[in-house]
């Protein structure tokens, strides 16, 4: 089974989405477990306070190196080392995600404690304690939740048993470098003037096979 831990402001952000289609079931099925950590519960006084104001000024808020650590040294147990696991921070600033990385991380890890950042970011001395950054792409979103959910529903997809038919991922797009897959059509043959490539319709597999190919 493989395990995510999500280090969070806003657990509520996954849950409905953690209980529908694949991942729903992924979970249900015992493929996948995920933990979702409220980063408040790990605050170290009575206002819950998970952020400050960042050295030498500037606009906003820091998340608190001290609550993370905090969060990080429960869930590995004082920092236990542990070559399966993988503790990832989501900034803009780290490395894009692409099919290639999820796949090598699906293949090579079986924890990832995936950290949330929110605000104007996190104290950087918290890199000293995470293996790796990731960003989904070179925009800002409001905080690490969605990425972490897409992270989450991409290295899902690669555990054996979790789609239904294994060929799915076989013949994915991104499953190699510039590699998109071929159009799709389904019922009705016509729509609004527009018809399905006769090929489809000619039940001769290879001909078929080729045209997708290329």
């Amino acid at each position: 089974m493989t395990r995510f831990d999500i280090i969070t402001l806003f657990p509520e952000i996954f849950e409905n989405a953690l209980d529908q289609s694949i991942l729903g079931r992924a979970i249900k099925n015992k493929k996948i477990k995920v933990n979702l950590v409220n980063l408040r519960d790990f605050a170290r006084n009575k206002h819950k306070t998970v952020d400050d104001k960042p050295f030498g000024g500037g606009p906003g808020m820091l998340m608190k190196v001290d609550v993370i650590y905090k969060a990080l040294e429960k869930l590995t147990i004082n920092f236990k080392k542990d070559p399966k696991r993988r503790i990832i921070l989501f900034d803009p600033r780290g490395k894009t995600l692409n099919q290639k990385l999820v796949q090598t991380h699906a293949s090579k890890y079986n924890h990832f404690i995936l950290i949330c950042g929110r605000y104007e970011g996190v104290d950087e001395r918290i890199l000293k304690f995470v293996d790796e950054q990731l960003s989904i792409g070179d925009f800002i979103t409001t905080g690490g939740e969605l990425p972490a959910l897409i992270f989450v529903d991409a290295v899902t997809r690669q555990i054996p048993g979790v789609l239904g038919k294994e060929e799915s991922l076989a013949d994915e797009t991104f499953k190699e470098k510039g590699y998109k897959k071929y159009p799709q059509y389904t019922q009705p043959r016509e729509f609004e003037g527009l018809k399905v490539p006769e090929i489809l319709l000619s039940g001769d597999h290879k001909k078929i096979k080729n045209w997708r190919e290329k």
